[in-house]
C-alpha cells in the first residue's frame, strides 16, 4: 500500500469514528434540553454563561463565548458571557504565584455569582482545575454543567448536570461537544426571536 492510500485509509476511517459518534448524538436530547433550559434561566434573571477547559477544550470554550458575545447566525444583542482561558496574565501569574490546579477555581470564586450557568470542558472528567472550579461553582449557589467523555471521571459527581460523550477519543468527544455547543448557541438565538 503506498502512502497516499495509507492516508486516505485513516482519512476515512477518522470520518466513520466521527459517525459513529454522531450516530448517538439523540442519546443526550434529553441533557442538552437541560442545559438550555439552564442557559435561559441564567441569562434571563441576569446572569452570565462562564466557559473553561484545558487545551482543546480551552479553544472551545474561548469559540462558544465569542458566539454569546457576539452572535451566532440571528441579528440579536450580546450575551453575557466569559471564557476564563483568555486572559493571559491571570494564567500565569496564578500558575506561578500558586498552581495550575487552581488557576479556573480563582476566577470563578471571583466573577462568578448564584445567577451564572457556569460550563467546564473537560474530555476525561479528571481534570484538577476544571473539577475544582465546578466545585467552586457549586459553593456560590450557580448551576454547573460538565460537558465530559469516556466514563465521566469524577466531574460526573461534581456538576449538576453532566453530559457524558460516552467515547475514548479525545478528538471525536470535542466535536460532539462542540455540536452541543453550537446547538445551544442556535437554540438560544430561536428562544429570543420567538420573545420578539
Amino acid at each position: 500500500m503506498s502512502q497516499n492510500q495509507h492516508i486516505e485509509q485513516s482519512y476515512l476511517a477518522s470520518l466513520q469514528r466521527h459517525l459513529d459518534v454522531f450516530n448517538t448524538m439523540a442519546n443526550y436530547h434529553k441533557e442538552s434540553m437541560q442545559l438550555l433550559e439552564a442557559c435561559k434561566k441564567a441569562l434571563a434573571n441576569g446572569g452570565k454563561v462562564i466557559w473553561f477547559g484545558n487545551g482543546g477544550s480551552a479553544a472551545d470554550a474561548q469559540h462558544l463565548a465569542a458566539e454569546f458575545v457576539v452572535r451566532y447566525k440571528l441579528e440579536r444583542g450580546p450575551l453575557a458571557s466569559i471564557a476564563l482561558t483568555t486572559d493571559t496574565s491571570i494564567l500565569t501569574a496564578h500558575s506561578n504565584d500558586y498552581h495550575f490546579d487552581t488557576v479556573f477555581e480563582r476566577q470563578v470564586q471571583a466573577l462568578c455569582k448564584p445567577e451564572d450557568l457556569v460550563i467546564g470542558l473537560t474530555t476525561s472528567g479528571t481534570s484538577t482545575n476544571i473539577n475544582l472550579a465546578l466545585q467552586a461553582a457549586n459553593d456560590i449557589g450557580a448551576f454547573t454543567v460538565a460537558l465530559t467523555g469516556r466514563e465521566g471521571g469524577k466531574v460526573r459527581d461534581i456538576a449538576n448536570l453532566p453530559i457524558i460523550i460516552r467515547n475514548d477519543e479525545t478528538a471525536r468527544i470535542q466535536e460532539a461537544h462542540m455540536f452541543i455547543g453550537h446547538w445551544l448557541c442556535e437554540a438560544i438565538d430561536m428562544s429570543m426571536a420567538e420573545q420578539q
